[in-house]
């Protein structure tokens, strides 16, 4: 790869590893293209937060930009990346059309994290108490949003392969569109085990995720409501401490030392709480896209207990580092099983090592990746002109977010 080659990511926040797995996955991103020679720079309109990481320790110079804006474009005209990743599709929305008319030959990608329609979807089939069906997502307004955002982009990173079929079969997108990619982590192995907290030196059930993420706050609610007190019930002596980023008010009532159910706040370092846990709790009843917290429960050698929507897509076909189970008795019994028998707990290990090897290999992937965008910037003309959904997109709905940007640019003036 020639080492001129200009990467710009415009982020939804500044990426924040310790807080949240989005902000794992833009690392992971960063990390691939760093090591394919790529310069990069990350802008984001985003205010700076206390735990965001420090960029120029990874060699990216960060940029803080505006919304509404043309500063923006005297910037990207003299920056003239060779390579644009959107951090989600509101990002695309806010910057896509100013890109696309200054630096025209820039290979446009989206980073969709995970189907927002599809969590936005299932969360209101979940509150209207019925089951979610794949036609919820043809009337979602933010599924309108999100697959012509898609559809723009040259090209769109997918994290989930149920999320793949999805686009295929429900929003009939063209797989030239799409680029398949997980999460992405280094190869284990079972001696690695060894490095890690034996069962007998590990303690308490736990639980962790970010606040602002509604799922998350909704599992613990879940947690707290129904299958705590089914675990305290057959298991008396049981602890679990719930961690996560921005906890609000409502997180932290649920503290209740007395029902062995403890509000920590945010982890200074997740990968250590993990490890020290015996069992990660997850029962997720709505979502999208793969579970950072999971794949972290793997790699730290702790089994763990979910759902099928918090598993979807995560293990292929191979067994559960656990148990997943949508049932609550049956989730409840499974963990306190999964705690107690050191032999199903070492088993339960061992599978977590078969999915991190067969399903997240950074090696491959990321070669991969960079294959395909290689591809696309030597033949983006060619790509472009077989996207004609893609091009009156760009020529109809990009006119009225230019407008509209530029009519809050000019009220903004006055």
């Amino acid at each position: 790869m020639n080492p001129t080659k200009k990467l710009l990511i415009i982020g939804f926040v500044w990426p924040e590893p310790n807080s949240s797995a989005a902000g794992g996955r833009m690392m992971q991103l960063i990390s691939i293209f760093k090591e394919n020679n790529f310069e990069i720079t990350f802008a984001s309109p985003a205010l700076d937060s206390d735990f965001m990481v420090d960029l120029s320790a990874f060699g990216v110079e960060k940029k803080a930009i505006e919304l509404n804006n043309s500063s923006f474009d005297d910037f990207v005209i003299e920056l003239n990346p060779d390579v644009v990743l959107f951090d989600r599709f509101m990002i695309e929305e806010q910057f896509g059309w100013r890109v696309s008319e200054k630096c025209p030959k820039a290979i446009r990608l989206l980073d969709t994290e995970d189907l927002h329609c599809l969590r936005t979807a299932r969360q209101k089939a979940f509150k209207e108490n019925r089951t979610f069906e794949f036609t919820d997502l043809l009337s979602e307004e933010v599924a309108k949003r999100e697959i012509a955002s898609i559809l723009r982009c040259d090209l769109s990173l997918i994290i989930s392969e149920f999320e793949m079929k999805i686009l295929n079969d429900v929003f009939k997108i063209d797989s030239k569109l799409l680029f398949y990619l997980p999460f992405l982590v280094e190869e284990m192995s079972e001696s690695d085990l060894l490095n890690l907290p034996l069962f007998e030196e590990r303690e308490h059930f736990v639980f962790i995720g970010n606040f602002l993420h509604e799922p998350n706050w909704n599992t613990v609610q879940h947690l707290k409501e129904t299958i705590w007190p089914l675990i305290r019930n057959e298991f008396p002596e049981a602890v679990l401490e719930v961690y996560g980023a921005y906890p609000s008010q409502k997180v932290l009532q649920l503290h209740q030392p007395k029902n062995g159910l403890f509000i920590k706040g945010r982890a200074a370092d997740a990968n250590e709480i993990v490890k020290k846990a015996r069992v990660v709790l997850a029962p997720i009843r709505f979502g999208a896209g793969l579970k950072g917290k999971l794949l972290e429960a793997m790699q730290c050698g702790t089994p763990s207990v979910t759902t099928e929507v918090g598993a979807e897509a995560m293990h292929a076909n191979l067994p559960w580092n656990g148990f997943i189970s949508n049932d609550i008795e049956h989730f409840a019994k499974q963990a306190i099983a999964l705690y107690q028998d050191e032999k199903l707990w070492k088993e339960s290990q061992k599978n977590g090592i078969a999915i991190i090897n067969k399903c997240y290999q950074k090696k491959g992937f990321g070669a991969a990746l960079i294959d395909e965008v290689s591809t696309l910037m030597t033949d983006s003309e060619n790509h472009r002109l077989h996207n004609f959904m893609g091009s009156l997109l760009q020529h109809h709905t990009l006119k009225s977010t230019k407008y509209m940007a530029k009519w809050i640019e000019a009220k903004n003036k006055n």
